[in-house]
């Protein structure tokens, strides 16, 4: 971006950003459940779960609506293995699962390495999510929380993105001003669109390819520095 403000910190999203959920503990409610799977076929299936969150985050939602979530993981156990009839019991051990341990607790390998790469090259990290008053602890047991200054968590502060508040929260706590701060996430009218009306930079995390015509993106955090740099020699 051309004439764009000098970025002096980088704040990101929690969950499908920094954290995803954990096939092997998905694995694990499947035995308990009787339903033979694999860790490779629950990968896939949680990718197309996430899919379908980005469509239904599209059409209005905001990320957080129960009915979202349902339908998000009675996808993902449906293309898991599981059929109509053992969905009800393993959603129940979901629940449960979720409630006694979050089960976003899975860290792509790269992620350290990018965070500390940001924190190399001068960047200052913090966190927004969309969350239920856990994300700082997750982030603490995954080992996480320490490249953070702090973490700004919806359920705690009591607004929620796309709402520019939460992401004005983050960049008050910085001591900056907005358009200082980079936003990361994975929603385009959540996280993108959020943090552009709250007048920071924002690019989204893109595995899977599905917003490069409407947003600037990577396809993974390790991108984040070298796109940093670049955007830096055209300024």
């Amino acid at each position: 971006m051309t004439g764009g403000a000098t970025l002096r910190a980088v704040v990101f999203d929690a969950g499908n950003t920094l954290v995803y959920v954990d096939p092997r503990r998905l694995l694990d409610i499947f035995d308990a459940g009787g339903v033979p799977t694999d860790l490779e076929r629950l990968r896939r299936a949680e990718r197309l779960a996430r899919r379908r969150l980005q469509d239904g985050v599209a059409e209005g939602h905001n990320g957080t609506e129960p009915e979202l979530w349902r339908e998000y993981f009675d996808g993902l156990l449906r293309d898991g293995g599981a059929d109509d009839a053992a969905i009800p019991e393993l959603a129940l051990r979901l629940r449960e699962a979720h409630a006694r341990s979050h089960l976003w607790t899975w860290v792509e390998p790269d992620t350290p390495g990018a965070l500390q790469s940001l924190l190399d090259g001068g960047y200052r990290l913090a966190v927004v999510s969309n969350a239920d008053g856990r994300v700082e602890g997750v982030l603490e047991d995954v080992g996480l929380r320490r490249y953070f200054e702090f973490v700004v968590d919806s359920e705690v502060v009591g607004v929620e993105k796309p709402d520019p508040r939460i992401f004005l929260e983050a960049s008050s706590r910085l001591g900056l001003e907005a358009e200082a701060c980079l936003y990361v996430g994975d929603l385009y009218p959540v996280d993108y669109l959020g943090a552009i009306r709250a007048g920071m930079e924002a690019v989204l995390l893109d595995p899977l390819s599905l917003h490069g015509e409407q947003a600037p993106t990577v396809g993974a955090l390790a991108e984040l520095r070298p796109w940093l740099e670049t955007r830096a020699s055209r300024d």
